[in-house]
């Protein structure tokens, strides 16, 4: 069977057996999409179906994008990779490493060894955690009645570091404090930032922090699996008049903007006539930075958001200047070197250099790494690899 049929038929399976409500998924290869499909509905139990065009919350493939704004600053010397990060954006200084609590619950803290760097953030390894996968912070968010970070409240930020920069690798929201970086040396809000230098460039005129008229009609519900295995709609979106946009996870968009973007990695920062990033600054992206740390499992501490989660296990893996980086080939196709990451609400994206190949697969269920909607992710993957022969 040719691609189209194999992937069709995979996914029109999923949402006809109401594995998930709806899917969006794509392929593309550097010169153009290769795959595109659109099954289910918007919203379970609704007639309006799920679109090429339908708008998500893409979460933390956010990051990616983040990622790239503060890497084309690097590129213009405003930011630079190994400078205290303090030196633009001061407040981070404040942050300390939690040591453990007392005996009334009350945080203990001490100064970090050594300063935050844009490297640390970028590459998960400052030491920030997120409360999702980590009781540590949920308990520090209680005792200094510190907000969640979905909240876009500064005082979200004020979480402490888990362990000194640079010592390992733990997923949190350091690309948060990557996107303060960026309005800081810009003087833009990182949204404005995004649209002027990343999105526009690129045509990805559906993704923004703020949902547009045009996008709300066409936005997808998120939706919650039960512990009986049900779905059902819950009713979570990213504050639209935030205190800070949230460079970590606040974006919403479409499968085929976030295509556009695969894009233009796989074709070393080039695509429709523009040139986002220099060749070489992809080359560091998508580059191990870590060296001999690797990205960890993540471990559910809320499994109303969250199960534990972990791509291909047992095979390495480490991180990127936004990506994480699979130093061996996956079960699925995906080659050593390739690059991926994936939004809460179980989105999802792959860049394959090697293959010349990349991927965007687009749901909105919750909890994170959904007992059906990844294993569906997974064979969508498998799917591209097996019609490239």
């Amino acid at each position: 069977m040719s691609l189209k049929q194999d992937a069709d038929a995979l996914l029109r399976r999923a949402t006809d057996a109401g594995h998930v409500p709806g899917v969006v998924a794509m392929a593309t290869d550097r010169g153009g999409t290769i795959f595109e499909g659109a099954f289910g509905t918007r919203v379970l139990g609704q007639v309006a179906p799920m679109t090429l065009d339908t708008v998500v919350w893409i979460a933390s493939m956010t990051k990616a994008l983040t990622s790239t704004a503060a890497m084309q600053l690097v590129e213009r010397g405003k930011l630079d990779l190994e400078s205290p990060v303090s030196r633009w954006v001061p407040e981070i200084a404040a942050t300390q490493v939690l040591e453990g609590f007392d005996g009334s619950g009350r945080p203990r803290t001490r100064a970090p060894k050594r300063p935050v760097t844009l490297a640390h953030l970028l590459t998960h390894t400052a030491g920030f955690s997120y409360e999702f996968w980590n009781e540590a912070i949920q308990k520090y968010q209680k005792a200094t009645e510190t907000p969640g970070i979905t909240s876009c409240q500064n005082a979200a930020l004020r979480t402490p570091l888990l362990f000194d920069p640079g010592e390992r690798w733990e997923y949190g929201i350091s690309v948060d404090w990557v996107g303060k970086a960026v309005e800081a040396v810009s003087g833009k809000k990182l949204g404005a930032y995004l649209k002027e230098n990343v999105l526009a460039p690129l045509d990805m005129s559906d993704t923004a922090f703020k949902i547009s008229a045009s996008m709300r009609e066409r936005l997808a519900k998120i939706h919650q699996r039960g512990e009986d295995g049900k779905l059902g709609t819950i009713d979570l979106e990213i504050p639209q008049d935030p205190e800070f946009e949230m460079g970590g996870g606040g974006l919403y968009g479409t499968a085929g903007d976030y295509l556009k973007f695969v894009q233009i990695i796989l074709n070393r920062g080039r695509a429709r006539g523009a040139q986002v990033l220099k060749g070489e600054t992809v080359d560091m992206m998508a580059r191990n930075q870590t060296g001999q740390i690797r990205v960890t499992p993540l471990r559910s501490a809320m499994p109303p958001l969250s199960n534990d989660a972990e791509f291909f296990p047992g095979l390495e893996k480490h991180y990127g200047y936004g990506f994480q980086v699979n130093a061996e080939r996956a079960p699925t196709g995906l080659s050593a070197g390739s690059l991926m990451w994936a939004g809460m609400a179980n989105s999802f994206y792959w860049i394959d250099p090697a293959k010349n190949i990349g991927g965007v697969y687009l749901t909105q269920i919750l909890p994170f790494a959904d007992v059906k909607s990844a294993p569906l992710f997974m064979d969508f993957q498998k799917a591209v690899y097996q019609s490239m022969g």
